[in-house]
């Protein structure tokens, strides 16, 4: 009896849905193309996900920035060692922030990005440090290997060009935080680095830090695997 009423319902519902008596919010809807402001919900990483294999899905997402608020290339795919393929790849050259130098990223990792920068990122550098973000140190996103550089074992995120390794941040005001130094501040600045951890937990699969282990002890690796792990 109760499925027989879960099935009449979910038919209802697809009903009003189809007649335009029910309207769910874009950022809601798991079918509606993402639009880089809209805001994080939880459907906003299966969206990201799903641009994995929709190159101009993922462009058109992209180019919902507004106009000179981000620069990048498209990238044709290509194969820099015969191992690591890369496919649906752009450029980044800068978003709302400069980089200390451009990366490849995958797609949706740049989409992640960007939305983790304008949603999360800058609102808590203000809001906690009274500065916007300038510039974004970083030591790479694209590396042929496997995890923790292991001659055997699963291929790293890097490996497709689907994880950045942020080191430290420069502020408009002239400050300058890096999680070598500053992951222990018990100030402001401590304050800061986790809660840019943990807002880049609403866009990337997976957030590690100091927290996580002696290998990342001087970066956030932001990659794009998993759902929400946080360390």
């Amino acid at each position: 009896m109760r499925s027989t009423l879960f099935i009449l319902a979910l038919i209802a519902l697809g009903v009003a849905l189809q007649k335009g008596i029910i309207e769910i919010p874009r950022h809601w809807a798991p079918w509606a193309p993402l639009h880089i402001d809209d805001p994080i919900t939880p459907v906003t990483q299966l969206k990201l996900s799903r641009l994995a294999d929709d190159r101009a899905g993922c462009l058109a997402a992209l180019d919902t920035v507004p106009e000179g608020e981000l620069r990048y290339t498209p990238l044709a795919d290509y194969a820099p060692t015969a191992s690591c393929p890369l496919a649906n790849i752009v450029r980044m050259h800068s978003s709302g922030v400069a980089f200390n130098q451009s990366f490849v990223a995958s797609c949706p990792m740049a989409l992640a990005w960007v939305m983790y920068e304008r949603h999360a990122l800058q609102p808590v550098a203000e809001e906690i440090l009274g500065s916007r973000v300038s510039q974004v140190n970083h030591v790479g996103s694209f590396a042929c290997r496997n995890v923790y550089g292991r001659e055997a074992g699963r291929r790293s995120e890097h490996a497709t060009a689907e994880a950045l390794d942020v080191v430290g941040f420069q502020f408009e005001n002239g400050q300058r935080i890096t999680l070598i130094n500053d992951w222990d501040d018990e100030g402001e600045v401590g304050e800061f680095l986790r809660a840019a951890r943990d807002g880049a937990c609403h866009t990337f699969g997976n957030v590690l830090g100091p927290d996580y282990n002696a290998a990342h002890a001087d970066h956030f690796h932001m990659g794009m695997r998993g759902f929400r792990l946080c360390r």
